[in-house]
């Protein structure tokens, strides 16, 4: 990868590069990412290949685009690598209403090592923290984004939870992005794929949140405000893209069929 990638993705998140690989420098990039590259899977819904590997960035720093865990989170990876930071690829499951689990190798998730601690690294899921999480604690840990807590879950593996419900378990295994092929193509051809049967945007804002789907409704969180915006018109939805997440499409992305929008839970 040519250096200049990465000096374009620290200008893409508006993040300075760290002197070293400490917790501050981490807590800043998280941070920035998040407010800077949206999670969303409008690629499934354009036709669009899906990459793990380094031609995500491409995406997400030239094409200013955001994703799923499966793009977001390995771009990531490969720019704190970049700035000196150890870390590891971990899988996850997701949890699913009625506390069943999705697919092992459902999620994508970071471990990253800073000031001699592991810390969880999530910039793929719609509701994870905005700062790393210490994998080391069981107490709440107080975020922007709320109250997390992690829970042993057997074998290693940790269950966070968010305002005391169960969001998502990671393993404490070490994989590969390439271990992750055989669910990606789940993802992109089950009619049971989360990200198939919603159509989403999404982006954290630094007292909020701002959601876009189905190309019909933008939802906003303002501190303790809410409000909602119906979008009537192929050519307001494609406005909304740009204002909203500088995101600029050619055409809409197809809506899922029966027009589902729930799809990947984002608030």
């Amino acid at each position: 990868m040519p250096d200049s990638i990465m000096d374009d993705y620290l200008r893409r998140i508006d993040a300075r590069r760290p002197q070293r690989a400490d917790l501050a420098g981490l807590r800043h990039i998280m941070e920035r990412h998040l407010l800077s590259v949206p999670f969303e899977n409008l690629g499934y819904h354009l036709d669009e290949d899906i990459f793990m590997d380094e031609r995500a960035l491409e995406k997400i720093v030239h094409g200013n685009r955001g994703g799923g865990c499966y793009e977001v989170n390995p771009a990531l990876s490969f720019l704190l690598k970049d700035v000196g930071y150890e870390l590891d690829i971990v899988p996850g499951w997701v949890h699913r209403p009625g506390g069943v689990l999705g697919p092992f190798l459902g999620h994508l998730a970071l471990r990253v090592k800073a000031e001699g601690r592991q810390w969880l690294v999530d910039v793929g899921f719609g509701r994870n923290s905005r700062f790393p999480l210490d994998l080391a604690s069981r107490e709440v840990q107080h975020d922007p984004h709320g109250d997390y807590q992690l829970h042993d879950a057997g074998e290693g593996a940790v269950d966070v939870h968010l305002g005391g419900k169960p969001l998502y378990r990671v393993a404490d295994r070490p994989v590969t992005i390439a271990d992750f092929a055989p669910t990606l193509w789940w993802y992109r051809t089950s009619p049971d794929s989360s990200f198939l049967q919603g159509l989403f945007a999404s982006i954290r804002t630094p007292d909020g949140l701002i959601t876009l789907k189905g190309n019909k409704q933008v939802s906003m969180v303002a501190g303790e405000q809410r409000s909602k915006r119906l979008l009537e018109s192929e050519s307001e939805a494609l406005s909304a893209y740009k204002e909203y997440f500088d995101i600029s499409l050619d055409r809409l992305p197809d809506e899922p069929a029966g027009g589902v929008t729930a799809g990947v839970r984002t608030e």
